[in-house]
């Protein structure tokens, strides 16, 4: 292999003389003070970079050595500026790396944000076909994966270079530390290759998503885990004492009633269970996978309202276990769930966003999940309230208005559902106008004592009409989620009456699972491409399953799509506005830590990022409404 060592400023410009296209890759290490951490070398809080890697030519590489405790090192003073002109912030430079959030995470650390073009081999490989109908996930795609099957080379392991050592630890200028250095980088721009050679061939829309939205999105997810969310620990350690009386204070209750039996963290225990429906012989509502009494929260309810009229004196303890779960859940999800993960070194919590690992493109969070937070409604802790605002700063949060609703009108061209958007009127209301046969006016009037339960009606008919909403599941989710009681006729009247309402809706769908039987994959506008592998099956759950994912997609992965799109454009201005610190993604909504005096400087930004025509088709006013707060759960 073509790999050196260089800790020259002229020779590192050289070798990217006249090159457009520059892979890279860092080696870090924690500093002194987290030496003893096991992962603080991930932890851009708790790490420095110890050198770079520079590949512009499949086959070599130059390994920049910054900071190792043994050989030469470059100057990083010298360093990191040239990079910064010549490669990181250069608009003619394509900038590849095999990770991307995890470079930008650390560029910006330095102070610098990575200007597009920019291209991440780790989103590509999840754009590809791990075999016909299966995209890679993300387990299948690192280089250590990925290297042998696609390129036919085995890479050693990072214990098997460093036998338990960290990077700077290692001999700068060892032949091992600089081909395991250099390879990253090299192996990252044979892949750019690779891959875009599979796209252009089989997969050209995929390409252009990879290069303009699933990259750019990368660095910007990687700037918001360095932000981190801010917290207030002393207001989290005050609702864990409060939560943890509250749950003795109901399991005490609950044992007045049933004993000492054990119901566990979740009152899902077999004894508990044998308790239910051995002991009191209560009916049994559903069946687990393993064929036992299910006792999940719907069992639950419908064990309540029959012990209201059979056996009322048992009402009580049903009411009891779902605060006991609610409880319960508030506790290991919310309080102790986010304490466990405040970084020790910032006193924030940095979630890991996944850019890719839904079907459809949206995003999921984990370590912890943020994206689950409960609403204000549902919450008696507060929890939204954990993320606070520094002093002299507040939260700011931009939300799309009703994204895949627009989304979905765009794409059927339903002309009641267009023309009710494009004159800024409420959907809800044509919605609850197009169900109940009456004026959009009545429809929209708060005084009328009909109006919430039929605005609840059509809300939750909107959230599901783009999927294949059925009676059946129109009863469930009205009966659990929203709590109205409505027969399966009434369903189908309201399901009809919908259909009636939004005749091109209901063609599109027919078109859409039409064109997903003959394709076998259905899209997003932009060319997102999920494979539909049950939509033929002559198993009933499985084809509609696959049916319900064919209207999905096109609506939920255009409307993430959307999003992307917008965080691809506030990323663009974010060098001009240093202050400005995204900390968080949430849904259809973005979240800025900011100065005082830049909330209304940055509102105006997001909104225009957030507004704009998200691509040529798509003719629906976008609309994102914005608020802030000194916490999260005091947004207004």
């Amino acid at each position: 292999m073509g790999y050196e060592r260089v800790t020259e400023p002229e020779r590192i410009a050289a070798y990217l003389d006249g090159r457009r296209l520059v892979a890279f890759d860092f080696e870090t290490a924690p500093t002194s003070a987290w030496r003893g951490e096991e992962t603080a070398a991930l932890d851009v809080h708790k790490a420095g970079i110890v050198g770079v890697s520079l590949s512009v030519e499949a086959g070599t590489g130059i390994y920049i050595p910054l900071q190792h405790l043994a050989g030469l090192n470059a100057d990083p003073l010298q360093v990191i500026p040239l990079l910064r002109d010549r490669v990181w912030e250069n608009p003619e430079i394509v900038k590849i790396a095999h990770n991307m959030s995890f470079e930008a995470m650390f560029l910006y650390m330095h102070g610098i944000i990575l200007r597009e073009p920019v291209y991440d081999t780790i989103a590509a490989a999840q754009m590809t076909l791990k075999a016909t109908g299966t995209f890679r996930s993300l387990g299948d795609c690192g280089l250590k994966t990925l290297v042998p099957e696609l390129l036919g080379e085995l890479l050693p392991t990072f214990e098997e270079v460093t036998g338990g050592r960290f990077f700077d630890e290692l001999d700068s200028g060892e032949a091992e530390t600089i081909r395991y250095a250099c390879a990253d980088s090299d192996y990252a721009l044979q892949l750019y290759h690779k891959f875009n050679a599979w796209f252009d061939k089989y997969l050209p829309r995929h390409r252009w998503i990879v290069e303009h939205i699933e990259s750019p999105v990368a660095v910007y997810l990687g700037i918001m885990k360095a932000n981190g969310v801010p917290v207030d620990r002393a207001l989290m350690e005050q609702r864990k004492a409060e939560a943890t009386l509250e749950t003795e204070r109901i399991r005490k209750e609950i044992r007045g009633m049933i004993g000492d039996i054990d119901i566990g963290s979740n009152a899902s225990t077999k004894a508990f269970r044998d308790y239910l429906f051995k002991k009191l012989k209560l009916p049994v509502f559903g069946l687990t996978e393993s064929n036992k009494e299910s006792m999940d929260d719907a069992v639950m309810i419908q064990l309540k309202e029959w012990c209201d009229v059979h056996k009322p004196e048992l009402s009580r303890l049903f009411e009891l276990v779902q605060s006991y779960r609610k409880w319960g859940k508030i506790s290991s999800t919310y309080i102790n769930g986010y304490l466990d993960y405040v970084n020790s070194a910032t006193e924030r919590i940095h979630p890991s966003f996944f850019s890719l690992s839904t079907d459809t493109g949206r995003f999921s969070c984990a370590a912890p999940n943020l994206q689950n937070m409960p609403r204000k409604g549902g919450d008696p802790i507060g929890v939204r309230n954990f993320i606070r605002a520094p002093e002299g700063y507040r939260i700011v949060s931009v939300d799309y208005s009703q994204l895949e609703l627009r989304t979905g009108t765009a794409l059927c061209r339903d002309p009641v559902m267009m023309k009710t958007y494009a004159e800024g009127g409420d959907i809800h209301s044509a919605t609850t106008a197009a169900i109940f046969g009456i004026p959009y006016a009545e429809a929209a009037d708060k005084e009328r004592p009909d109006y919430k339960e039929r605005r609840t009606i059509a809300k939750n008919c909107n959230f599901g009409v783009f999927f294949g909403l059925f009676p059946k599941g129109l009863r469930e989710t009205l009966k659990f989620k929203a709590g109205l009681d409505k027969s399966m006729e009434e369903c189908e009247g309201i399901v009809n009456s919908l259909k009636r309402g939004y005749p091109r809706l209901v063609r599109w769908q027919e078109e859409t699972k039409r064109e997903a039987h003959r394709k076998k994959y259905s899209e997003t506008t932009l060319g997102r491409r999920r494979y539909l592998n049950g939509i033929d099956s002559r198993d009933w759950k499985k084809k509609a399953y696959a049916e319900r994912c064919a209207l999905n997609t096109p609506v939920q992965g255009s409307a993430a799509d959307i999003i992307k799109l917008a965080m691809a454009r506030v990323l663009a201005g974010l060098p001009a506005r240093p202050w400005l610190r995204p900390i968080l993604q949430v849904h259809d909504e973005l979240t800025f830590v900011v100065p005082y005096d830049k909330v209304q400087e940055t509102v105006a930004y997001i909104k225009e990022c957030m507004e704009q025509q998200p691509y040529d088709s798509f003719d629906v006013p976008l609309i994102a409404e914005a608020s802030s707060g000194k916490s999260f759960g005091e947004l207004s």
